[in-house]
């Protein structure tokens, strides 16, 4: 059936299609190339830094990122330690991301994610990674990267396999949260939603 990308709008927890696995694209047609446009397009209009086909409803195995470069690179010791890009140098769009070479111990950061509002916590990620994807055009690329840019690829690889930052969080981030988390549960609850931003 035809996806028409004006219809596509983000999607909250706990929506089913952010538990599913996304499935992978078979060809990389006019169709997926209006989506990964309207998938930009909200994760700006929502003022984040990266957007899973997922978290608008769509079980395709595409997200898009875009993050800034840092004004000052000394504010990401990731960036200085291990000598990657730890910015998009604007909008990326993968399409069958496959990760590689992950370097590094895992460290902490504060995430959120646009599907679950009002919840922040430290997850722990490799700090530096290998993607391999096709772009909007269907042409394979391969990139390395670390700090901000490998976190965002992680995280929207976890929404392609149906894993949410609530399943990451360090223990005291998931108590931390634990209230908000609930207040996003109103179907299994059977309460009224609570207030969103």
């Amino acid at each position: 059936m035809p996806v028409d990308p004006a219809t596509l709008h983000l999607v909250t927890y706990p929506a089913e299609v952010l538990r599913t696995k996304a499935k992978p694209i078979v060809d990389v047609t006019d169709e997926v190339r209006a989506v990964a446009l309207r998938m930009i397009d909200l994760m700006r209009q929502h003022e984040g830094i990266g957007l899973a086909a997922p978290q608008i409803g769509l079980s395709w195995r595409v997200f898009v990122v875009d993050v800034p470069p840092r004004s000052d690179p000394d504010e990401d010791p990731a960036t200085a330690a291990h000598g990657h890009p730890s910015s998009s140098d604007g909008p990326r769009v993968y399409i069958n991301p496959k990760f590689s070479n992950f370097l590094g111990k895992p460290e902490p950061m504060e995430e959120g994610c646009l599907s679950l509002p009002e919840i922040r916590g430290d997850v722990l990620r490799p700090p530096v990674l290998t993607v391999t994807a096709l772009d909007e055009h269907g042409r394979e690329f391969t990139q390395t990267a670390s700090g901000l840019l490998a976190r965002c690829w992680q995280h929207e690889m976890d929404h392609l396999d149906g894993v949410l930052i609530i399943d990451r969080m360090t223990q005291m981030s998931r108590i931390k949260n634990k209230s908000a988390i609930e207040r996003l549960r109103p179907k299994a609850a059977g309460t009224k939603p609570g207030k969103r931003r």
